[in-house]
């Protein structure tokens, strides 16, 4: 059908053109996209067996949606995403403000003027980009900004009554008629805004003011909410609750392989970023891994969740961070090394919501904690735990050989490693071949990495270590100081640790 030619109402009848409620014209266009084996949701990682599923049945429905769910979990991104799910474009009345079928106008616009013209009503055309409304929902949003008002500029200029219907002022969801309105953070809405609702979800009554407007809106309405919402700010009323018909859990990626899916689609990384600095996988699984530890961590506030935007920021200042140092130092090309990490502790705090204890704590601490639970979490992952290799006794003490005792050897006989944040890569590469055992340990276990990938698994070694307090660690001055433990907390004074903390058996 070439909608260019039609432009009158006459001319849209002779077509052959079918009108079809919103929902009924989503569900035909999924029904197409599940035949066609097509996702309609592209670029929605992690919600393939649930989420999506979910969502689908919900549309077949003809329901409208409630996706709940802690912040950073793809809400109104899914809400967007249902625009492809519309025709690519509807015939709406010439000059209407609400959209108007031209087969089922509702207006009083639109009926008067099909009723002047009849078949030569002009028609145009609305493309489905152009029908999606999205409200964040804030204390301070006003019945008449979602329903209407009276408009006395609109009464004096044309003349009217304020008892005649034209000097009406439509709202935004009557504005989005025969489209998809999303509503973020429904909670926020105060109650009697909710209550303003009711009628629009159910019998489709628009009540402004003194009018009582029978108009059958033909909207797809879609919510999101925090179920945090639910005690610190506000809630959604049980009636309006009741008129959602399905209600969405949405969660966080189960896997750090969905995650890792994630950030890479969604970082922002330049071609120049990506031509300087190269970033290893396991780079990348640390920074993954913290989003993981922080939503599991006493000190973070679960009710407020773990946005999938802290690893997303994370792993762009990683790159930044090594970039800078590349600029600094005037090389070409480098690599994201484990010093390098520092630089993204400001992505972790701007994005975690602490417990009391956590404030006490101080932001910092706790992202630099996380950040270290990360690397003794992955370490694991790429080499033997360290707490197996605790001193055992007699045939299990020869069968189980120790690979990091020449290393912690090293560091017990007065010698440590300062490996500065602003090191050229080749420097910090010969620094790290001066520790005893250190190059020998990562060619044992992956003996076909080269000589950048073997001195990150170095370095890797050295943070492993001291995260499970075989060495100690500090970040002080633009670097970080690698030392035995046993001199490091005697210079700290005995009255900071105990007798467990100097056990025979952490330095063996």
């Amino acid at each position: 059908m070439d909608i260019s030619k039609i432009k009158t109402l006459g001319e849209l009848k002779k077509s052959g053109y079918i009108s079809k409620p919103i929902k009924e014209e989503i569900r035909t266009n999924l029904i197409h996209k599940i035949k066609a084996k097509e996702n309609p949701f592209p670029g929605i990682l992690g919600y393939e067996d649930s989420v999506i599923p979910d969502t689908e049945r919900a549309l077949l429905s003809r329901h409208n949606i409630l996706f709940l769910g802690l912040r950073g979990q793809a809400k109104t991104r899914m809400a967007r995403q249902m625009i492809e799910l519309l025709d690519e474009y509807i015939p709406f009345v010439a000059g209407s403000e609400i959209n108007d079928d031209p087969f089922h106008p509702i207006s009083r616009y639109a009926l008067d003027l099909i009723e002047k013209e009849g078949d030569h009503t002009p028609v145009e055309w609305l493309h489905r980009s152009k029908r999606y409304g999205e409200k964040l929902a804030t204390p301070d949003v006003s019945v008449a900004d979602l329903i209407g008002d009276i408009d006395p500029i609109k009464a004096a200029n044309l003349k009217l009554s304020f008892a005649d219907e034209r000097v009406l002022h439509y709202g935004i969801i009557p504005r989005s008629n025969r489209s998809i309105f999303v509503i973020n953070e429904l909670p926020d809405l105060q109650a009697r805004i909710q209550v303003s609702l009711f009628n629009i979800l159910e019998e489709g009554d628009l009540q402004i003011r003194g009018f009582k407007l029978r108009l059958p809106l033909d909207v797809m309405f879609v919510f999101t909410a925090n179920p945090e919402d639910y005690t610190n700010r506000g809630s959604i009323v049980t009636p309006l609750k009741d008129r959602i018909e399905s209600q969405i859990l949405t969660h966080y990626p189960r896997s750090l392989e969905t995650s890792l899916a994630i950030t890479a689609q969604e970082a922002d990384i330049i071609e120049e970023q990506h031509k300087k600095v190269n970033i290893s996988d396991l780079i990348k699984r640390l920074i993954e891994q913290v989003a993981f530890e922080a939503r599991e961590n006493e000190l973070v506030d679960k009710k407020s969740g773990v946005s999938a935007r802290l690893t997303i920021s994370a792993y762009e200042n990683a790159i930044s961070a090594a970039e800078r140092r590349a600029i600094v130092n005037e090389d070409v090309t480098t690599q994201v090394w484990l010093s390098d990490l520092t630089g993204i502790i400001p992505s972790i705090t701007g994005k975690i919501e602490l417990v009391y204890e956590g404030e006490q704590e101080g932001p910092y601490q706790v992202a630099y904690n996380l950040l270290e639970k990360s690397i003794r979490t992955q370490f694991g992952q790429y080499f033997p735990n360290p707490d197996s290799m605790k001193k055992k006794k007699g045939k299990e003490q020869q069968a189980t050989e120790n690979p990091y005792k020449a290393v912690t050897k090293w560091f017990d006989s007065g010698n440590s490693l300062n490996l500065f944040l602003e090191t050229k890569d080749e420097d910090k590469i010969q620094m790290l071949y001066k520790v005893d055992g250190l190059h020998s340990l990562v060619k044992k276990y992956y003996n076909a990495a080269d000589e950048k990938e073997n001195a990150l698994l170095m370095e890797f070694v050295l943070h492993g270590l001291a995260s499970y307090s075989l060495i100690s660690k500090k970040i002080v001055e633009g670097k970080i100081e690698f030392k035995d433990l046993m001199g490091s907390m005697l210079n700290m004074g005995s009255e900071h640790f105990s007798e467990e903390d100097l056990s025979e058996e952490d330095f063996n």
